[in-house]
C-alpha cells in the first residue's frame, strides 16, 4: 500500500513538472512570434535598402565605363 502511495506521489510531481514545462514552451512560443513579427518588416527594410546599393552600385560602374571609353577615345 505504501509503494502504490509513494507511485501516486511521483506521478502527481511528474505532472506537475510537465504542466510547468508546458505552459513555459508556451511562454517561449509566444515570445518566439512576437520576436518575428518585429523583424519582418525590419526584414523588408534591408531587403530594399540592398537593391538600392546594388542600383547604386551598377549606377556608378556604367559611369565609370563612360570615362574609361571617353579617355580611350583621345
Amino acid at each position: 500500500m505504501e509503494a502504490i502511495k509513494k507511485k501516486m506521489q511521483m506521478l502527481k510531481l511528474d505532472k506537475e513538472n510537465a504542466i510547468d514545462r508546458a505552459e513555459q514552451a508556451e511562454v517561449d512560443k509566444k515570445g518566439a512570434e512576437d520576436k518575428c513579427k518585429q523583424v519582418g518588416p525590419k526584414r523588408t527594410l534591408v531587403s530594399h535598402q540592398k537593391q538600392q546599393h546594388l542600383l547604386d552600385i551598377l549606377n556608378k560602374d556604367s559611369k565609370i565605363n563612360i570615362c574609361v571609353n571617353f579617355y580611350r577615345l583621345k
